[in-house]
């Protein structure tokens, strides 16, 4: 795991050794263990790299890394699980390696064999790349299937730059630090930003499943080579037929089989590891599996809470870790720890990543640093996969409902109705509201499903922000890429981005309403959100996060199970129970989900909630009549008299007024 960065200067302009180490240095806590700079013998191209060491400790394995003729020189950030069988293939067709075990000369190597798509096809990790080719003059970067790791790039003023995080790109004075406002509106609608915009006009983020080339001269092209689709995972019958539900015992089977293997793949490491406990299904599974193919106790970590106790976790956590005899250690964190965090939160996330998660997550990422452990592994995709959350039998249920009505019709008469009484009680858990915007969607023809991270609906956009605010303009979408897929972004709406990624999974017309959700998931909450708070909250505290859930041949297994297969009726995760029978304890199967949170709602009552109010209102995002200041600011005092929970509206428009703060108005980089 690591830091990638370089540049490309499309004109007669040279490279700058030191613009390339502002880069790589901007991003050191990724990789604290070494630093590599390579400029081509024309100062046109650059590469940098921080190393966080983790296979092949030896200064052979340090990068930038080139295959020994100057020909070929790479940049990579990343894990290649299976490194050593690619090596042994490489070795029969004639190819010579000077590293003992590094998987980044694998992919070298690999690369000149195969060619980039031809690489990617048969790689099993988590990695974003670049490589430059000095016979085609052309730059390729690629990012892993998932999307476990990040990559963005910027092209203007006749260069092109790319690295493993927003702020080593900002390090380059004479880029303009403005908004994208379709960016904007839709991080108020999921919490992030999909993909391949970000928040930072003129800047852009790879795709998940996505490779990329720039040539010397300026063009820019990309394409998709994997996705989230049914098809591919070898369950199902000749003519697309699912598989029938008699056969849920061998599935069963392969599923249990298929996660130990990931979990096997995952322990590949020269360094100390452990695994991140809850006491939930996913990561007892993950230190089960760890369990029972380490020779030594598995070291868990978990985190709670001193002020809100409601929330933890740890008696669950500490039955796990006495079951399997594991190394346990726990860090209890409270309102004060979170404040204190808050300003390097909001560094570190480049962009905001409205998920409240990522505060437990660094505490604990630190308590695993603390403890001399450099890799652990997650349970990250699991409930995506296998459907663990309660909402999406809501939406499931309501679909099946209005599907059998003439809704649209129906809808559009009853909206104006809905709107009065909701106004009169407003909030994300009032009836009347998410009746409002069930009504909303209906009569526009939007989906009824908008993913597990939709903060802002429709209705509430409208509300908090001013009907002066900047409109959406053309270039907010306009990458400069050819084959970068940016349908449904443009306008901000999400219901139109929802209904593209709906097209996508559902080429054939014959996938289920659970896959075509699923599916959403894929293409932007855990990308985007949930895999980019691992990455940016780990990094940040120099560990390596694995998620051996979403191994990309469990992913496609679990892709192609029919929703009446994958929940029966209506049951969140009742497949991954029956496969994790006897694998993990039945107290723990059976245990009511709480989910990975924290006690935002309380720490908002009291002096959180007074300084998140006053950052919020004083921002300029308020003051230039973007955010409707005197509606927010009744919606803090609704929260604190408990009125209404509006806890995760205040908490994505603190983060969004931060961020404005620190990275736009503050011109930080460092």
């Amino acid at each position: 795991m690591c830091a990638i960065a370089g540049f490309i200067h499309f004109s007669e302009q040279t490279a700058d050794l030191q613009a390339l180490t502002a880069m790589t240095d901007a991003m050191a806590h990724r990789g604290p263990d070494g630093e590599g700079h390579w400029i081509s013998g024309n100062s046109r191209v650059a590469l940098g790299h921080r190393r966080l060491a983790i296979v092949d400790l030896t200064p052979d394995a340090a990068q930038p890394m080139s295959d020994g003729s100057d020909a070929i020189h790479l940049t990579f950030n990343g894990e290649i699980y299976n490194h050593l069988a690619l090596r042994a293939e490489l070795t029969k067709l004639g190819h010579t390696f000077r590293t003992d075990h590094s998987d980044t000369e694998v992919l070298v190597h690999g690369y000149k064999e195969w060619g980039l798509a031809g690489l990617v096809e048969r790689l099993v990790g988590m990695f974003a790349f670049a490589i430059w080719d000095d016979e085609r003059n052309v730059l390729s970067i690629a990012r892993d299937r998932i999307g476990i790791k990040p990559v963005y790039f910027c092209h203007t003023g006749g260069v092109f730059r790319f690295a493993s995080e927003i702020k080593a790109i900002l390090t380059d004075p004479a880029l303009p630090r403005a908004v994208n406002q379709t960016a904007l509106r839709h991080y108020l609608s999921f919490m992030v930003t999909p993909a391949p915009l970000t928040l930072f006009q003129d800047v852009w983020k790879l795709p998940a499943g996505h490779i990329m080339e720039v040539t010397v001269d300026g063009q820019m092209t990309a394409k998709r080579y994997w996705d989230a689709v049914p098809g591919k995972g070898g369950v199902t019958q000749a003519g697309g037929k699912a598989i029938p539900a008699a056969s849920e015992p061998e599935l069963t089977q392969e599923i249990a089989s298929r996660f130990e293997r990931a979990v096997d793949r995952r322990m590949m490491s020269d360094v100390p590891f452990g695994v991140f406990l809850s006491g939930g299904i996913d990561s007892t599974a993950n230190v089960a599996a760890m369990s029972k193919m380490s020779n030594q106790p598995v070291k868990t970590f978990t985190v709670g809470f001193k002020d809100h106790t409601h929330l933890n976790e740890l008696d669950y956590a500490r039955e796990v870790a006495e079951t399997f005899k594991t190394d346990h250690h726990e860090v209890l964190i409270d309102g004060d720890d979170m404040q204190a965090y808050l300003a390097d939160l909001v560094h570190q996330q480049d962009e905001p990543i409205a998920d409240w998660v990522c505060v437990p997550l660094y505490f604990v990422s630190k308590l695993a640093k603390d403890s001399g452990v450099t890799v652990v592994q997650v349970g990250e995709g699991s409930d995506e996969q296998f459907a663990g959350y309660q909402s999406y039998m809501t939406y499931l249920k309501l679909g099946q409902l209005v599907s059998k009505l003439p809704m649209q019709t129906v809808a559009r008469l009853l909206r104006p109705l809905a709107t009065f009484i909701a106004r009169m009680a407003p909030g994300r858990t009032s009836a009347f509201e998410r009746i409002e915007e069930v009504l909303l969607r209906l009569s526009t023809g939007a989906p009824l499903f908008w993913g597990g991270s939709n903060a802002f609906w429709g209705i509430h956009q409208s509300r908090y922000l001013n009907s002066a605010a900047q409109p959406c303009q053309d270039s907010d979408t306009k990458t400069g890429v050819d084959g970068l897929n940016t349908s449904g972004l443009s306008g901000g709406n999400g219901g139109d981005l929802i209904n593209a990624f709906r097209s996508d999974a559902d080429p054939t017309g014959t996938a289920d309403e659970l896959t075509r959700m699923i599916h959403t998931e894929f293409r932007l909450r855990l990308p985007e959100l949930l895999l980019m708070r691992v990455d940016k909250i780990t990094m940040s505290t120099s560990i390596e996060a694995r998620v051996p859930f979403l191994d990309h041949d469990l992913v496609d297994l679990t892709m192609d199970i029919p929703m009446a297969t994958k929940i029966g009726t209506l049951e969140p995760k009742q497949l991954l129970k029956k496969a994790f029978k006897g694998i993990v304890p039945d107290r723990i199967l059976n245990r009511p989900k709480m989910g990975f949170g924290a006690p935002v709602a309380e720490w908002l009552k009291g002096d959180f909630g007074r300084n998140a109010e006053e950052k919020v209102l004083s921002s300029t995002l308020c003051k230039n009549g973007l955010l409707n200041g005197p509606y927010i600011k009744d919606r803090f005092q609704d929260h604190r008299d408990g009125r209404a929970d509006n806890a995760l509206h205040l908490w994505v428009l603190f983060n969004l007024a931060a961020w404005h703060d620190h990275w736009i108005e503050g011109h930080t980089v460092a």
